[in-house]
């Protein structure tokens, strides 16, 4: 386990952890969460010891293995190829490479004697046993397995990693984390860099892990599916909530309502305080209670209200203007980069309006391209891209700095923008739908934060209002609240939305169609969202496991099969009659439980007529037996009808079970 005992750090004025303590037991998987810049990574920094506490301990059990994913490469000596980088994961496994490569080198110099021979040869031997141990057998293969996950071709194994761009190199520094198989892992911002199949790979691969793991991640597809536990580092402080990412979110909004009516109350006590103590201050006799309040009032110590996790901006999408059925169509369409093979070759597709549609695949596949195509950014080498009746197209690349110019301001950007005859005067409203109003418009974009920055990308595209937006990764560098922001107006949104994106929870919550990359290169259009699709591809796998199955073991999986569908009708059946059988049994145990009243009820009149004496009226007791005896014969004919209605019931449900 590990132990935080009272930490505090501070860099100048800002407060990262004050007094801070909380225990991370063996095994846990804990999503670290809060806003940028509270301490995530710097809590990283001080459980590896690369960053020191003000004050405070930080206990960790001995001979632990850290695996530690920085956000930033680690520096290299040399310049080793894809696949030995990826493999070199062990310190242990280098030591003893290196040990073994300096014993096998003087045995292979031959004038040895016959007692330094033996020596070395034992040396060998025992190195060998710990390389053996310290997994250094399997590395290579471990590590190949890992590259093809996070979307390497096999054929770039044997490239310099030099050679790659920072995103893909960062992924090869994930498969070396993750194949060291540490006893503490700790990953900052995993998913980075990494597309949709990618991040269901390492969602699987984490799934297994056995160790402690800790995620700072605003990927809510891997918080939710990977951790059990939850810490929010904000304000200086870390709170554990001990559930995934929604459980977090659910419980924190509660505390936040809770800290809010504490706060109101006690503002509401201090108030009715310091008018009693200012009503008898002036008296004699009650100046020394009065004095005794004011301390009281004075050591009361202050409810902190909990910040909303909510987006603090505001993003508003205009609505669209009218367009044709069809808002774009691409036919045949062929694309190379210079000197390269084509990457898009004879693409058609067809995008209605109202669509909204995410490409998703491993980066490198073209899914960028299609959309610079469909924008025209780009010029097919052969084939075309049709633009629907009345199309406006708004497009937001991936890079922010091609995009927003830091030496501009915000009301620069959308000015810029603006058609000519765009009135000047409403641009500030058009900023202001997007959360800048005031002296906000005047903010430098290389000021601004990252969230900023995609609210202004929109206020840029919007100031044209479009009906077909194409986006190329909009939630990067977003926080979560601000992805969920986002998520959120495009699905309201009326237009139609082309985009890609790698969070998986943005994609599942805003496409309605799935266009994904085909092993052949090609595009392939699923109609329907995230989850249907990995249905459909669930389905394609078991359909191609079942053709190269054996005559026999297929009429076992049909049989499977049948009798799957055997039982979901018949649970279908019995579903349908489950509403008469409860409406059935409810009527039974109604007239029962009114024939046992009246029963009751006969047999207390009948009592009192048997009574000598007093003042029993005979003839009202007698009539009201009468209406008893005759209503308890309708209500025992009621039941009978109502029990064969029953038993009818539960005889289908007997059949349809036994079908």
């Amino acid at each position: 386990m590990i132990d935080f005992q009272d930490v505090s750090k501070s860099y100048g004025e800002q407060i990262l952890f004050d007094h801070v303590s909380f225990r991370i037991n063996s095994g846990d998987h804990i999503g670290v969460v809060g806003p940028n810049g509270a301490g995530k990574s710097t809590l990283f920094g001080i459980i590896t010891g690369e960053i020191s506490a003000d004050s405070g301990s930080v206990v960790l059990p001995k001979n632990m293995r850290i695996g530690y994913l920085h956000q930033q490469l680690p520096t290299m000596e040399d310049v080793p190829t894809l696949l030995d980088f990826a493999a070199d994961a062990k310190p242990e496994v280098r030591e003893a490479a290196r040990n073994l490569h300096e014993v096998e080198h003087e045995l292979a110099t031959g004038t040895l004697t016959e007692e330094r021979k033996q020596q070395l040869l034992q040396r060998h031997g025992q190195l060998q046993t710990d390389f053996e141990h310290a997994g250094g057998y399997r590395l290579r293969s471990e590590a190949e397995a890992a590259l093809c996950g996070l979307g390497f071709a096999v054929d770039q194994f044997d490239h310099l990693l030099s050679t790659f761009s920072g995103g893909w190199q960062m992924r090869a520094n994930l498969a070396r984390t993750l194949i060291s198989r540490p006893d503490i892992l700790l990953l900052d911002e995993p998913s980075n860099y990494l597309d949709i199949p990618a991040v269901e790979w390492l969602c699987r691969f984490l799934k297994s892990f056995q160790g402690t793991m800790l995620l700072i991640s605003h990927d809510r597809f891997l918080l939710n599916r990977l951790t059990s536990i939850t810490l929010e580092i904000n304000g200086g402080e870390a709170t554990r909530y001990p559930g995934n990412y929604d459980f977090y979110r659910a419980e924190r909004e509660n505390r936040r309502l809770s800290s809010e009516s504490a706060f109101r109350r006690q503002e509401r006590k201090k108030k009715e305080m310091q008018r009693t103590i200012d009503r008898f201050r002036a008296k004699a006799t009650k100046a020394a209670q009065a004095k005794s309040w004011q301390k009281a009032l004075d050591k009361m110590e202050d409810i902190t209200v909990l910040d909303e996790l909510s987006f603090k901006g505001t993003i508003r999408l205009p609505s669209p203007p009218p367009c044709g059925t069809e808002a774009a169509r691409i036919e045949n369409v062929s694309f190379a980069y210079p000197g390269q093979k084509h990457l898009l070759e004879n693409i058609s597709l067809n995008i209605e309006s109202g669509d909204k549609i995410a490409i998703i695949g491993y980066n490198g596949t073209g899914k960028s391209t299609l959309l610079k195509l469909l924008t025209g950014n780009l010029t097919p080498q052969s084939g075309r891209v049709v633009i629907g009746h009345n199309v406006i197209l708004g497009y937001q690349a991936q890079e922010f700095a091609d995009i927003l110019p830091a030496g501009q301001s915000a009301y620069d950007v959308v000015r810029s923008a603006a058609k000519r005859d765009f009135p000047l005067n409403n641009i500030p409203n058009v900023l202001g739908s997007f959360g800048f109003s005031g002296t906000d418009m005047d903010k430098l974009c290389s000021m601004l934060s990252g969230g900023e920055k995609i609210r202004l990308c929109f206020a840029r595209i919007f100031v044209n209002p479009p009906n077909l937006l194409v986006l190329d990764e909009p939630t990067t560098h977003l926080d979560i609240a601000a992805r969920e922001a986002l998520q959120e107006v495009l699905q309201q949104y009326q237009g139609t939305v082309c985009f890609v994106s790698h969070d998986v929870e943005f994609v599942r919550n805003v496409a309605t169609t799935i266009l994904a990359v085909q092993p052949n290169g090609n595009f392939k259009k699923y109609f329907g969202n995230y989850d249907y699709y990995l249905q459909k591809i669930a389905e394609a796998q078991q359909a191609a496991e079942n053709a190269e199955v054996q005559p026999k073991a297929k009429r076992l999986v049909q049989e499977e099969v049948d009798s799957r569908e055997k039982r979901r009708e018949r649970a279908r059946q019995r579903q349908a009659l489950s509403g008469d059988k409860k409406r059935a049994e409810k009527r039974v145990a109604d007239l029962e439980k009114e024939l046992e009243q009246l029963d009751d009820e006969q047999q207390s009149m009948i009592h009192q007529l048997s009574e000598t004496g007093g003042n029993v009226n005979y003839a009202e007791i007698n009539k009201k037996l009468k209406a008893n005896r005759i209503r308890a014969a309708q209500a025992t004919e009621e039941w009978e009808k109502a029990f064969e209605e029953l038993e009818e019931i539960l005889k289908l449900n007997a059949e349809i079970h036994n079908s």
